[in-house]
Formats: C-alpha cells, structure tokens, sequence
C-alpha cells in the first residue's frame, strides 16, 4: 500500500510563503491499493488528491476521524464527486448524526446532494466490517478529543500504518493509554498529532491536541518504525518545523526510529523498499531546543 500526505495542519489551513514547504492544507492523507483509495479525512487537503484521482478508475471511500471543521470542510470540493457515473463511498464519523453531506444544503454550499453527478454512498453501520468486505483491513481505536473522534490502523500484505490526527495523549477521559499504546504497538508508520510544542502544551490542555514530546514518547513506548508528526499548528511556519524535525529525529535516534515532520507529498511505499521524497525543499536544518 502507499500512504500519501495531501493536507498536514491542524485547525485552519495555513496559506503563505513561510508555509509553502510543508504545506498549509488540513487533514488529508490517501491509503491507496491496486484498485481501491482510502481517504483518510476531508480536509482542505482532499482538493488536490481529487484532482490527483480524476479519471482514475479506483473505487474511492472517505473515512473521517471525526467532524471538526478543519477536517470535513474540503469534503464539497472533491472533484471526483462531480464525475458523473462515479461512486463516492462515504464513511460518516456514526458517534454523531451530522455528516459533511450536509454541507450540500444551498446555504452553506451552492449545490444540494441531487445536483451531485456522482453516486454517494453513506455508510453508518459497522463501518469496519463493510471496508473489509471491499478487502481493507482497518481497525479504530477511539481517542482523546472534545467531541470524541478514533484514530484507524490500516493493515495490508503484513505492513502496518496508524493514523491519529488527533489524540491528547495525558488525557484519559476517552481512551486509556494503554489501549492507545496497544494499538499503535510495532507498527511500520505511526502518524500522530503533535500541534504544540513543550512549553505551549501546558496552556492548551483540554484541546484535544498532544505536544511533540508526547508523540515521541508514545513512538518509544510502541516501538514503532517510523514517526510522523502532524496536524501542525496554523502558526507554524517552515522554520519553527524544520526545528522540530531536527530535535525530533536527534530525540528518536538513540531508540532506532525514524521520524518525519510530515509535509505535503510525503509518500510511504509500505510493502516495498520505503521511499520518501527529499525534506520539504531541501532547505538545511538547524539544531535548536523546542
């Protein structure tokens, strides 16, 4: 399977000179198979993946972490949703009876479900068993976020990937930790939140979002392969994370694990020798505390 990162920022997209290496698109990353592409989130980020997909014949389903704004709202502006004799399988966040179709309303969107060319197809009712039925093998984990919200571990040919946008890991109203440390356990990608860093977190306790230390600790605690912090804070700029990459990776070295500050175009070719492309730009870093 290949694992491609399409929007990386949490909470508002980021537009802006001092984002453009990592990218200021929100939540977004696409799973795809032989025939068959996993959207994971519908973040502002799921505009270019649409673009990406277009005329492609991959059966399409968007699965959603949960339903803050910053990862639904790009869902009315996924161009394969205006090709007609397309079918679009939508897996609604079922702990909440809103779905981001709704957003076709002519209010908050020009156009209503029935001008859609497309076929969408809602799924509500054990959303796992249906995407093994279509030969994707995904298990969630509910995760700590105000609102409630799961992250999802993606299985294919013995590769192992983890996506948890967003986690507050500290906070164990929904999910123990080690429920969270089980499910994240020896995998070959771990993606998770990591929008603050040490001396912001404090302040934003109860936000639903973790610290880059966090992160790092849970990747040690699970001794996962590889790292990749994101959901980026939107003030973030370039600099402050090529930063973070450098502590970051100095942090996991002496565990054995690689690390990644995750950016727009950051492909996992998981089955296959791993590739990446090069760092954001190819702009050298700097070591310097968090």
């Amino acid at each position: 399977m290949t694992v491609t990162f399409y929007g990386v920022r949490g909470s508002t997209p980021a537009p802006g000179a001092e984002f453009a290496r990592y990218g200021g698109h929100t939540a977004c990353v696409a799973v795809a198979f032989a025939d068959r592409v996993l959207v994971l989130d519908a973040g502002t980020g799921i505009r270019p993946l649409g673009r990406a997909l277009l005329g492609s014949d991959d059966d399409l389903f968007v699965l959603l972490t949960h339903l803050h704004a910053d990862h639904v709202i790009g869902f009315p502006f996924f161009a394969p949703l205006y090709e007609a004799g397309r079918t679009v399988h939508l897996i609604d966040y079922e702990a909440a009876a809103w779905s981001p179709i709704a957003l076709f309303d002519g209010i908050h969107y020009p156009l209503r479900p029935g001008d859609l060319p497309c076929s969408v197809q809602r799924t509500r009712e054990q959303p796992m068993a249906f995407l093994q039925s279509h030969g994707m093998a995904v298990m969630r984990q509910a995760v700590n976020h105000p609102g409630g919200a799961y992250g999802y571990r993606v299985e294919h040919e013995g590769q192992r990937f983890v996506f948890m946008p967003d986690n507050e890991l500290g906070d164990e109203s929904l999910a123990a930790r080690s429920d969270i440390v089980a499910f994240c356990q020896g995998v070959d990608v771990l993606c998770h939140d990591a929008q603050y860093l040490d001396d912001e977190i404090e302040k934003r306790r109860g936000w639903g979002h973790s610290s880059v230390s966090e992160a790092i600790e849970l990747a040690v605690e699970a001794g996962v392969r590889h790292l990749v912090l994101m959901h980026h804070d939107p003030d973030r700029t370039d600099d402050a994370l090529d930063l973070v990459q450098t502590r970051a990776q100095a942090a996991l070295d002496p565990h054995g694990i690689a690390c990644t500050v995750a950016y727009e175009g950051l492909t996992f070719h998981l089955g296959e020798a791993e590739s990446l492309p090069p760092d954001p730009g190819s702009v050298a870093t700097k070591a310097q505390s968090l």
